[in-house]
């Protein structure tokens, strides 16, 4: 199947609807002669292609992203993200260290559930913002920095015009995760030091060879030695008057000194959510057809229908001891199991091993309320996923569906009173 997505340098990402507000305020850098790592956009279009495993879309990526230098950095770009009603910080996903351009594949499939994630979908419905997500991703090449860290071109405590800056040794994930206590520096819109408070950064956090990264111990006479000097502080208060001028004033903005230079990694931009069109559905494999074929929601669909409906989903698999779904959080997708084992607990108890076949997650999906049980992998788990955007209007919209799901719950409820009832 031909890709009606795209894959674009990042001084090409311009719209935020359809490659995210992080893409494209990368690109606004990159018009600028800001200097960013090298990289490139994907729109949420092609995200759902690979997400829905079509060989053109990852084909166009890889084509896309040959002349990168590995390992690569792979980041969400939702349209919706990071704007100042809502932040999806720590819940749509960041991947470090991808370690060739073949494991983009998996990393963006990842990113891709992580916006449709409970605890997004949840956030999602306490913000307001219960849409469809457009998810773009970006794909870099990783810097090894010296350090790096954040800075606000506002005060982001007392709102005072004045440049806050949190740094640390290596990536500048111990800052944003909150692994150290990070140098802090103070200083005004013209760069003068205000304030300089020394951290304590036991950890750095590095790339990891075989992929991924790794805290590394800090020397015992760094731990407390501020990471940056005076120079590089000069530096980033041009950054900081750099971002205004593109931006505008009251920038968070991420940043790495690697090799010497200074590079901005992200500067968030404060956007709404947009919409977008749902990209064509996708042709189906033959694997994933046969396992939604044996799933009894869909006993008497036409084989077409079928087909059609195995199309919308998409695979994801869970490590063993992995949580699929919480008790008690929102709901985000249903799941057919297409190999290995899950447990289901209900506070804390097992009440059910599923294996191959075997669906979870319905109910929540229809009464929009909390999930009922946890299902936690036992062994490496693969399954098929079908989205909350998908199954609604998959359910209003075919009739058969909708019965067959009215029986299955009445069977849950006739079973569970059974169960209750006491002997005669």
């Amino acid at each position: 199947m031909t890709s009606t997505g795209e894959a674009v340098p990042l001084s090409e990402a311009v719209e935020d609807a359809r490659f995210g507000a992080k893409a494209t305020g990368l690109g606004a850098a990159a018009r600028a002669d800001v200097a960013i790592p090298p990289g490139i956009a994907l729109s949420g279009a092609i995200v759902e292609e690979i997400a829905a495993g079509n060989e053109d879309a990852i084909g166009h990526v890889l084509a896309a992203a040959q002349d990168l230098t590995v390992p690569l950095a792979v980041r969400s770009s939702a349209a919706d993200e990071d704007g100042a009603e809502a932040s999806f910080a720590g819940q749509h996903l960041t991947l470090l260290n991808v370690p060739t351009l073949e494991d983009v594949r998996s990393a963006v499939r990842q990113i891709w559930w992580s916006a449709n994630s409970d605890s997004a979908i949840t956030y999602r419905q306490r913000v307001g913002l219960f849409a469809r997500p457009s998810v773009g991703v970006v794909v870099q090449s990783l810097l090894s920095p010296e350090c790096a860290g954040v800075m606000f071109t506002t005060n982001p405590i007392t709102g005072e015009d004045e440049r806050v800056v949190e740094a640390a040794w290596g990536l500048g994930e111990a800052v944003v995760a909150g692994r150290v206590i990070p140098d802090t520096f103070r200083f005004s819109r013209d760069g003068e030091v205000l304030e300089r408070a020394p951290g304590l950064k036991k950890v750095a956090i590095r790339a990891a060879p075989d992929g991924g990264t790794y805290e590394e111990e800090v020397i015992p006479e760094l731990r407390e030695q501020p990471c940056v000097d005076d120079d590089q502080l000069a530096q980033l208060a041009q950054l900081a008057s750099r971002c205004d001028a593109v931006y505008g004033r009251g920038r968070d903005i991420e940043w790495a000194f690697a090799d010497g230079r200074l590079y901005l990694l992200q500067c968030r931009a404060v956007t709404r959510a947009g919409a977008s069109s749902r990209p064509p559905t996708p042709a189906v494999d033959a694997d994933t057809l046969e396992t939604i074929e044996k799933v009894p929601l869909f006993d008497g669909l036409s084989a077409r229908d079928v087909a059609a409906i195995a199309a919308m989903f998409k695979e994801r698999q869970f490590e063993a001891g992995e949580t699929v779904t919480k008790e008690g959080s929102g709901a985000a997708a249903f799941y057919v199991i297409e190999s290995g084992e899950a447990s289901v607990t209900l506070g804390g108890q097992e009440v059910a091993v599923l294996g191959p076949g075997d669906y979870f997650g319905e109910v929540a999906l229809i009464d929009d309320g909390a999930r009922s049980a946890t299902v936690t992998a036992k062994t490496t788990l693969v399954c098929q996923g079908l989205t909350y955007w998908e199954f609604r209007p998959l359910v209003k919209q075919n009739g058969t569906i909708a019965w067959n799901l009215l029986r299955t719950l009445s069977r849950r409820l006739r079973n569970a009173q059974d169960a209750h009832r006491p002997p005669t």
